[in-house]
């Protein structure tokens, strides 16, 4: 209710983001939130710089972008050709916004290097090391790595303080994609999951995932202050006039790659205030112990096998509702056809019914099977038990 009010609060107000003197509130409320986060993430003092834009895939975009002017500041005004070959790497299970942001950056998806991840989803370390050494060899330049902090299907958190160890070692700038995970960052109990994200350049974090902020809430962090201005600013007379009588740090729209700039704090700002770290933190582990009912309640009971043995890392919960039918099928080609129809016939009832819907999809060489991912606080555990049995309900016939 905090953030729908501060989201009307923002329609009323309807101004930009982009000059203190436009939106002086707004513009001070973002700069204390941010810092904020910062100190959340590690960084001394909440030190370094960052910006609230329109979803993970932009912010992961933004990352991308100030890690090649990082390395290679002349791209900005002579382009892609005036640079070596660069390639960036990323998970396997990572989103598919890595890849796209190399495409829109001219950078090209041939160019994003995809790692080796472990059964649980997680990045393998020595398979990025290995990758690195090998596009070296080839003449190429590694500019980024993109870990993964809460991936899209498993959930898993890549092994960041490994990850760190590497990026030191061959000088390659280091993104945290903690777009989905990010939110952990405010639980004690589970933000050691995160361990190493402090030593990144960069970190994508999404309020309006895990902390239920009302869409869109996402912020890219950056730890060296002044880069992000650097690499953007394009020093419009017209809006960023250099003789103006309040700090122009603040006019913050030179650092953005939009010129017109929603205003995404203030609904996250509000709830923060109301209901404070404590209040997040309660949310978030209540939604990571309703993941963690629904994977005990099912891990040994008839007709459900599990994607990938062990309690989740994340609400991220993967597994394969067996019908009666496949129960006492040998595991060949046959069932594996057969169970690939499940899932989606499964999901097509629960929407013809409108009771429930539930997220399937394959991944590698696995068929298609149901991501349950939890966050909304507000569920509760009858809502786990109906969710059992309505699968059972509409899938034991098929």
């Amino acid at each position: 209710m905090v953030g729908l009010a501060a989201d009307w609060l923002t329609s009323a107000a309807n101004t930009n983001m982009f000059t203190y003197e436009i939106a002086p509130v707004f513009v001070l409320l973002e700069y204390v939130t941010l810092r904020k986060m910062r100190e959340m993430v590690g960084w001394p003092g909440g030190c370094g710089d960052g910006i609230f834009s329109p979803g993970g895939a932009i912010s992961n975009m933004y990352a991308m972008l100030i890690a090649r002017f990082k390395m290679f500041p002349e791209v900005k005004e002579k382009g892609m050709a005036a640079i070596p070959r660069l390639v960036a790497f990323t998970s396997e299970h990572s989103h598919f916004s890595v890849k796209k942001g190399a495409a829109a950056l001219g950078i090209g998806t041939d160019s994003v290097i995809l790692i080796r991840c472990d059964e649980r989803g997680k990045m393998i370390p020595s398979d990025l090391e290995r990758r690195i050494l090998e596009a070296k060899q080839k003449g190429f330049v590694p500019f980024l790595v993109s870990a993964t902090a809460g991936t899209t299907v498993y959930g898993a958190f890549d092994p960041l303080i490994a990850i760190a160890d590497i990026c030191k070692k061959y000088k390659i700038w280091m993104h945290v994609d903690g777009a989905w995970g990010g939110g952990l960052l405010m639980s004690r109990k589970h933000k050691w999951k995160l361990n190493g994200v402090e030593r990144a350049n960069s970190v994508t974090w999404n309020p309006h995932k895990m902390m239920g902020v009302p869409l869109q809430c996402s912020a890219l962090l950056v730890r060296e202050e002044g880069l992000m201005q650097s690499c953007n600013q394009m020093h419009a007379s017209y809006l960023f006039q250099q003789d103006k009588h309040y700090d122009l740090s603040y006019d913050t729209g030179d650092k953005a790659l939009q010129c017109g700039r929603h205003v995404d704090v203030f609904k996250l700002w509000l709830m923060w205030r109301a209901k404070g770290t404590t209040g997040f933190e309660a949310q978030i582990d209540k939604c990571l112990e309703l993941a963690e009912y629904l994977y005990n309640k099912i891990k040994n009971r008839e007709g459900y096998e599990m994607v990938f043995d062990g309690k989740p890392q994340h609400t991220n919960v993967c597994f394969w509702y067996i019908p009666p039918s496949l129960r006492s099928m040998e595991d060949n080609e046959e069932r594996m056809s057969r169970l690939m129809k499940v899932a989606p016939m499964i999901k097509a009832r629960m929407m013809e019914y409108g009771t429930t819907m539930v997220s399937y999809q394959p991944l590698g060489d696995k068929v298609n099977f149901f991501r349950m991912v939890i966050s909304n606080p507000a569920a509760t555990h009858q809502d786990i038990d109906f969710l059992i049995d309505e699968i059972e309900r509409l899938g034991q016939d098929l």
